[in-house]
């Protein structure tokens, strides 16, 4: 997991609520992640604060879930849960998730009907019918906010030249690359996505960057 938190060493200290009305990220969708994640934390308290919604924007793991959604959140507040209680939920570089991801997936509402898959474990989860009924304002809103979103997206890629590298998917296919900000802090992030907007930090303020691409443009 590098989209929230760095794995495997947890560190819930770092999870804090920060929801940025800055016209450089997507201030509705980011604002309606926080939101979501508010609500998740006043059923489970435990629950660490989301140090920046915008992070799983564009963001995509094969184990944790490709699209972004409310189950996919639920699935990363079980995450958040794990390492509040300094419970170690995945194995094989966060990939395999264990059967104590299982038990607190089980705990926020989230079902696994079938065996393990043999790389990921119990990651497939899925909201059963309690969960849904709890959070469906809160799925509702989301979801505008996530079409909102793809249809902005959409269109601002059809005006945009998408350069060689871009066309031909070295830097498009989903290959992340380490971007840091002047605290030192990191995210994990496709290179395209983050050409779209920049990716503000939670704790400093200041936008992400990728150093190879600010070494080469100087």
């Amino acid at each position: 997991m590098q989209n929230i938190w760095d794995a495997p060493e947890w560190n819930p200290g770092a999870f804090r609520l920060v929801v940025h009305d800055v016209s450089t990220t997507p201030p509705v969708l980011a604002a309606e992640l926080a939101q979501a994640w508010a609500e998740i934390q006043r059923y489970h308290t435990e629950l660490p604060d989301l140090a920046a919604p915008e992070s799983l924007i564009g963001e995509s793991s094969s184990a944790c879930g490709a699209e972004l959604s409310f189950e996919r959140l639920l699935h990363e507040a079980v995450h958040g849960i794990a390492a509040a209680r300094g419970v170690r939920d995945t194995s094989r570089a966060g990939r395999y998730h264990n059967r104590r991801f299982l038990a607190i997936a089980e705990e926020l509402g989230l079902d696994h009907s079938e065996e393990p898959h043999p790389s990921s474990g119990f990651s497939l989860v899925s909201l059963n019918p309690e969960a849904r009924r709890r959070y469906r304002p809160t799925i509702e809103r989301l979801q505008r906010a996530l079409a909102a979103h793809t249809v902005a997206t959409t269109s601002d890629t059809e005006r945009s030249f998408r350069g060689p590298a871009a066309r031909h998917g070295s830097s498009g296919g989903g290959v992340r690359v380490k971007a840091v900000c002047d605290c030192g802090r990191n995210v994990r992030v496709v290179p395209s996505v983050l050409a779209q907007a920049p990716i503000v930090c939670g704790g400093c303020g200041k936008p992400f960057r990728i150093p190879e691409v600010v070494a080469a443009a100087s």
